[in-house]
């Protein structure tokens, strides 16, 4: 399970128009906002980021310009191989290690979407037992069974990140996990092509 939520994208007027930088082209600009405050690309900006951004990284510097703030809410095991896109990402958690105990464990904390039903099953028990957990930790501060809680965890605990990239980070995860076995990657992939003018700036490669 993943949700992408809360999203905004950032920056793409001055991104064109230091993509414009190198020629003094900026009289061709023909971009603007909307009566809702959107920014606009028009043809001529948009035939020219797309050219910048088929002629490769060297070329297409200006989309590490285009911003993305969302909330994203996933299992541990996503952003484990999330993680491994660090450089030119940020991201802030809500904390496992000191809200772990704040709130009652139930089944919605857990991505479980892809279980069998035996597995779903034995799922359940060991939601029960981390309860149980919390509550002696609740009630004792005894940091044992803090631990309990902390290593006994699994990975498809779902933790939710305000993360901040740029769309050559987008475009890196696009390519490099679209065909992957996770159903995460998949949705994300989706959300990445839902992206403003990602057909022109990102998915170029095809």
């Amino acid at each position: 399970m993943i949700q992408l939520e809360r999203m905004s994208v950032m920056n793409l007027e001055n991104a064109i128009r230091g993509a414009r930088n190198p020629h003094n082209s900026w009289d061709r600009m023909d971009s603007a906002y909307d009566g809702e405050g959107n920014y606009i690309l028009g043809e001529n900006d948009r035939e020219l980021g797309n050219r910048l951004a088929k002629a490769g990284t060297d070329h297409r510097k200006f989309i590490r310009q285009i911003f993305i703030s969302v909330d994203i809410t996933a299992p541990l095991y996503w952003w484990k191989e999330f993680d491994t896109y660090k450089v030119g990402t940020v991201a802030n958690s809500t904390s496992t290690m000191h809200r772990i105990h704040s709130k009652e464990f139930s089944i919605e904390d857990f991505s479980c979407d892809q279980m069998t039903e035996d597995t779903l099953a034995f799922m359940g028990q060991v939601i029960t037992y981390l309860e149980q957990v919390r509550k002696k930790y609740i009630e004792t501060k005894d940091k044992k069974y803090w631990y309990d809680l902390i290593q006994l965890l699994p990975s498809s605990y779902n933790q939710m990140r305000t993360v901040t990239m740029n769309y050559e980070n987008a475009a890196n995860m696009y390519y490099a996990r679209r065909n992957h076995k996770l159903e995460e990657w998949h949705v994300f992939c989706r959300w990445v092509e839902k992206l403003p003018y990602a057909a022109d700036f990102i998915m170029v490669k095809d």
